[in-house]
């Protein structure tokens, strides 16, 4: 029997209500100064409820962008941002399916040093192959471009662990009777084990979204064309200028539009989030 206890169900509520004001408030805070203008920021206190300037400020961050960050329109910029955050999850996403496949039901030699070669690189992050990486970006022309935005990103050993994981865990009946059915492995490949992925697909694009969406060195380092720059490249560059103060009004309107691309994305995708991270669907 479940025990009613009043207060101890009124300290847990307690709890996660000041829980939700202590994450919500930097945001709170953040669109509210994006709604003034720059000079009700720079004096004390800072205002704490919404200014006339919102709709002016929106306008000539989306229209005309800031001079303090190169005068690239913040529209130009998300593009950009979604562009590179799409092709790197897709991209990433593509390529550790096929190599789970090939390394869970392909019989070829030295395929588990393969896969280890692979899970190594786990201790390789970008920062430290980046000047090799963008010397071979370099070589091949890519600076200043999509592909050299994307496609040094888009290999995984994580995302390529975690889909050999789970199609370890298939059935081998099930390949048996894909066999008996006469299909070849891209139908095997298509029509069983994509559907049957589907929730950790899920939860990989979104946690592969945002990596995506908030990178910010490797596209500081190859692009110097205003038109690729990025909306974390904008946030930067409105905040460091030099002795100059930030324009806080803009900066916080662009860090508030940045913050809906990957909220959209785990809302749309929550309930199948949830899914790949606690379930098996097989």
């Amino acid at each position: 029997m479940v025990e009613n206890r009043p207060l101890a169900a009124i300290l847990t509520h307690v709890v996660l209500i000041a829980g939700i004001v202590f994450l919500c408030f930097p945001v709170w805070v953040a669109l509210v100064a994006s709604t003034h203008p720059g000079e009700a920021l720079q004096r004390s206190p800072i205002p704490m409820w919404f200014g006339d300037q919102g709709f002016a400020n929106y306008s000539q961050l989306l229209r005309e962008g800031v001079p303090a960050a190169g005068g690239v329109p913040l529209s130009t910029m998300m593009l950009n941002s979604l562009f590179m955050a799409l092709g790197i999850t897709v991209g990433k996403i593509a390529i550790s399916l096929i190599s789970a496949f090939a390394i869970v039901y392909f019989r070829f030699p030295f395929r588990m040093l393969f896969f280890w070669l692979i899970f190594a690189t786990l201790m390789l992050p970008v920062e430290v192959r980046i000047l090799p990486t963008y010397d071979v970006v370099a070589s091949l022309g890519m600076l200043n471009s999509y592909p050299g935005l994307i496609i040094p990103l888009i290999a995984s050993a994580t995302a390529t662990f975690l889909f050999r994981q789970f199609f370890m865990t298939i059935p081998d009946e099930l390949v048996e009777a894909a066999r008996i059915d006469r299909a070849g492995p891209l139908r095997f490949f298509w029509d069983i084990l994509l559907p049957l992925s589907r929730t950790n697909i899920a939860a990989l694009f979104i946690i592969l979204f945002i990596y995506g969406w908030n990178q910010y060195l490797w596209p500081f380092l190859i692009t110097t064309d205003q038109d690729l720059y990025t909306v974390v490249m904008g946030i930067q560059r409105m905040v460091n200028v030099g002795e100059g103060v930030p324009i806080w009004n803009y900066t916080m309107g662009t860090a508030i539009l940045a913050m809906i691309p990957p909220v959209l994305v785990v809302l749309v995708m929550q309930r199948l989030f949830v899914k790949g991270l606690v379930e098996s669907e097989k």
